[in-house]
């Protein structure tokens, strides 16, 4: 009997680019999701106050007036952001993954995604607060939890379809 052990060393493999790019999609519609409910279940605001924040980032601060009434142009803009920013990031995580072979479990995948998760959390509340400074209030256990489940989800799911797709070809 011969033991084969999983490497993790990096080789030149690319990734699933579509894959990548429909799993950050869909990790980035479980947070959307997760923000409406944290904002209306846990903090006691209104739902459209994250939509403000995100929109504001291509729409200026205007958008952060009135954050507690519906607005349908800062709606719509902030989705097509939230969605667009889930598939780059979730082509950032497939990067990652390819070269490493760390789809070669989904034990693997939810650990990577955890620590993309912890990453994407610092990066999104810590550093673009320069250039953003409206989401440091935004810092805390609500969002970082929504970043780790993006991450595992995004990873997850990344593993999934690559796989599916690879034995569509074969």
């Amino acid at each position: 009997m011969e033991l084969h052990i999983q490497s993790h060393h990096w080789e030149r493999r690319m990734p699933d680019w579509l894959a990548a790019a429909v799993a950050g999609f869909a990790g980035a519609a479980l947070v959307i999701v997760l923000e409406f409910l944290w904002s209306i279940m846990v903090l006691n605001e209104s739902p459209w106050r994250p939509t403000h924040k995100i929109a504001a980032m291509v729409m200026g601060p205007s958008a952060l007036e009135q954050m507690s009434y519906f607005s349908f142009g800062i709606v719509a803009t902030a989705l097509v952001l939230h969605y667009v920013l889930g598939a780059i990031m979730g082509m950032i995580l497939g990067a990652v993954i390819a070269p490493f072979r760390f789809d070669s479990s989904v034990g693997m995948e939810a650990v990577i995604g955890v620590a993309f998760g912890i990453v994407a959390y610092v990066w999104n509340f810590y550093v673009m607060t320069a250039v953003f400074p409206w989401f440091v209030s935004e810092r805390g256990s609500g969002p970082l939890l929504a970043n780790l489940l993006f991450g595992v989800v995004t990873a997850i799911v990344y593993g999934l379809l690559q796989r599916r797709r690879q034995d569509a070809i074969a």
